[in-house]
């Protein structure tokens, strides 16, 4: 089968799915689409498709793009134009999540699969509230129980949702955590490092210089002469 008659099947495909597909996804709907015995798409030739549109939507005559994202491929909005679209959209598609939910979700996604249990020794409070909505906004999955754990307790990782919101298709794309915590590390000298490292101290001199000149110029004059010796009474004065 020729790759040319097969792109415009997984434009449409993708197109129209409201969720990623991957290239095996594709490949197994494409030939039921197009009915073929004999003469059936290769998964190979669906991912050369694949690349060839992602190549022609990467032009910038087109505000959209076909990525990989979330386990799969999907048209999305290109970043340029992201603020245009919200407009249309507004907060219909933002979910916000307390700082308990992003505490809870941040152990799951690096910790996973874990046990609600294992999440509660990390946070040192009851996460049952926080784990329910993250369920219901299909950020995390129950993605089985623990055998070797008393009880079987269930065990939590994140869902292809979750990585189709953050951009990424697996949790190793996850930012390392000793980058995260260098990147912090970074902000928090980046103001001290504006100045020249040699000039700091002096420049710290020089304001404090400033500050206590200010303080003196701006406090009442006081009369700072010594008093002369006290006058003695005179005795003829009753």
């Amino acid at each position: 089968m020729e790759i040319s008659e097969i792109i415009p099947h997984i434009e449409a495909l993708v197109f129209a799915s409201d969720k990623p597909l991957t290239a095996l996804e594709v490949t197994e709907l494409v030939n039921n689409a197009l009915g073929f015995i004999e003469d059936r798409a290769e998964p190979a030739q669906v991912e050369a498709a694949i690349e060839g549109i992602r190549e022609k939507y990467a032009s910038e005559f087109y505000a959209f793009e076909l990525k990989q994202s979330g386990g799969g491929w999907q048209f999305l909005t290109k970043p340029a134009y992201h603020k245009t679209v919200a407009l249309l959209n507004g907060d219909k598609f933002i979910k916000k999540l307390s700082v308990a939910a992003l505490e809870t979700l941040a152990i799951i996604a690096y910790k996973q699969p874990v046990t609600k249990s294992q999440i509660e020794s990390i946070r040192g409070v009851n996460c049952d509230y926080a784990v329910q909505k993250l369920l219901e906004k299909d950020l995390v999955i129950i993605s089985g129980r623990n055998e070797d754990a008393v009880g079987k307790p269930l065990i939590y990782s994140t869902s292809r949702s979750f990585m189709d919101y953050f951009g990424i298709n697996s949790a190793d794309e996850l930012p390392k955590i000793n980058e995260v915590l260098m990147e912090e590390y970074e902000k928090a000298t980046a103001v001290k490092d504006v100045l020249n490292p040699e000039q700091n101290e002096e420049q710290v001199n020089e304001l404090n210089r400033s500050e206590a000149e200010e303080v003196v110029k701006n406090t009442p004059a006081q009369n700072t002469e010594e008093p002369g010796p006290a006058a003695e009474p005179n005795p003829e004065e009753g």
